[in-house]
């Protein structure tokens, strides 16, 4: 039987990040109830960091193998630019592995140029992973097609030395295309939704759609006054937040969300719960801190839109907790259709604020007379190559979706983004949606 010191270091990591795995399912069931609620959401966030970690160090053997270890071999290592090159990559895996812990312990109003780096070598290293493991595979076909006749020389050795190099050179472009198209402002996307039953007196009524701004390591003040502007140059009649505001606790990150009580859309600014709302264990005090900025949680409820030309006239909007409270067994709440429908009738217009994709798909399945949902949560994939794994986990991807005769539902591509300062593929977005009236 194999002992664990004679597994690769592969295997060992792998085991590490099933230990952690564990000991956050023994966590969730056993301490949630025991542990004061501070205690209790750092070692939640403590123990994601470390299964990240565990994931990450098998790649990162895989980078270290492919990008030094290579060349040691080679009469490279002689080189004077040897040495450097070890530590640079050294200190892009550590700076890579070390972006998690921001969360935990460098998150303030402005981001810390610690964060912004690690973050952005994450990315880097995402990209470069994918392009070894593509570069790799290429190059295992082409030894087959060649056939095994082929014999081992100084061509194959050049070949063994072409991927890495190609990979870094890959990344290296793709991360400073990334980086300069997330340093852009959102792009303003403006869109026409028919709303049936809306009434004809609420007929042009303009909803601003936000999401996914991620306040925490690598976003901040600045970013969100930007927005804020952004948003109030349209003029809108309701703006709406539709999850993942934040990363971080409301106590920590306050001065950084006081953009958001400059918001003063006539007919109210209303906010639902993402999924990282829950990964901060803090959503009661964000709810309060919210409420002083004049913006509404709707925590499984409902508002009525009147008509500011008839209070005859009104629609109804309704907010549902994220699917993940009812995974993370956050008490008090979880996805509760039900209760935040209550009181609105098929006699008229339904919107629905539901952050993730896959809640639309349930929420439809269940009332699918409601008429337009608004979604966030997959960024539109954020950046490649993450792009392909969003567009299949999610029902929906990003834009606009018709659902059957009198039903839409419109995903956001967010409007900042998580962690990583880079997009590609995707373009972070300010959303006018403009109802329309049969």
């Amino acid at each position: 039987m194999i002992s664990f010191k004679q597994l690769p270091l592969e295997a060992k990591a792998a085991v590490a990040a099933g230990v952690v795995f564990f000991s956050m399912m023994l966590s969730r069931s056993y301490l949630a109830e025991k542990l004061d609620l501070r205690t209790w959401r750092w070692l939640l966030r403590l123990q994601m960091a470390l299964f990240a970690n565990a994931l990450m160090l098998i790649g990162s053997l895989h980078v270290w193998r492919s990008t030094v270890t290579t060349f040691s071999r080679s009469s490279a290592a002689s080189s004077f630019c040897f040495m450097p090159w070890k530590i640079a990559v050294f200190m892009f895996l550590a700076l890579a592995h070390s972006s998690f812990f921001t969360l935990l312990f460098l998150v303030a109003e402005e981001p810390y140029f610690f964060s912004l780096a690690a973050y952005t070598c994450l990315g880097a290293y995402i990209i470069l992973i994918f392009f070894l493991f593509t570069l790799g595979s290429v190059e295992q076909a082409y030894k087959f097609l060649a056939g095994k006749g082929t014999k081992a020389g100084t061509g194959n050795k050049n070949r063994t030395a072409i991927k890495p190099v190609l990979a870094v050179m890959l990344t290296v472009a793709l991360t400073v295309v990334g980086l300069l198209n997330a340093s852009q402002p959102p792009t303003v996307n403006s869109v026409e939704v028919p709303v049936h039953k809306l009434p004809s007196t609420m007929n042009n009524l303009k909803v601003v759609l936000l999401s996914d701004i991620h306040l925490g390591p690598t976003v901040g003040k600045t970013k969100l006054a930007m927005i804020v502007r952004m948003v109030k140059a349209l003029k809108p009649d309701i703006t709406v937040i539709v999850g993942d505001l934040t990363d971080s606790e409301a106590e920590i990150i306050r001065p950084a969300v006081e953009p958001l009580g400059e918001l003063n859309s006539p007919l109210g600014t209303y906010f639902v719960t993402g999924n990282h709302e829950y990964y901060t264990s803090d959503v009661s005090n964000w709810f309060e801190l919210l409420k002083s900025f004049n913006i509404r949680p709707l925590h499984n409820e409902n508002v009525k839109i009147v008509s500011p030309k008839s209070t005859d006239d009104w629609f109804c909007l309704a907010g549902v907790d994220d699917i993940e409270a009812d995974v993370l067994r956050y008490s008090g709440h979880g996805m509760d259709l039900k209760k935040a429908l209550r009181d609105c009738s098929n006699e008229h217009a339904i919107v629905l604020l539901a952050h993730q994709p896959i809640a639309a798909k349930w929420a439809l399945q269940e009332r699918p007379d409601i008429n337009l949902i608004l979604s966030g949560h997959t960024h539109g994939g954020q950046m490649f190559p993450l792009n392909a794994g969003a567009y299949f986990l999610n029902p929906f991807f990003v834009g606009l979706y018709e659902v059957g005769q009198n039903t839409f539902v419109y995903v956001s591509p967010g409007t900042m983004y998580f962690g990583i300062p880079m997009r590609l593929g995707s373009r972070a977005e300010i959303t006018e949606i403009i109802l329309r009236s049969p």
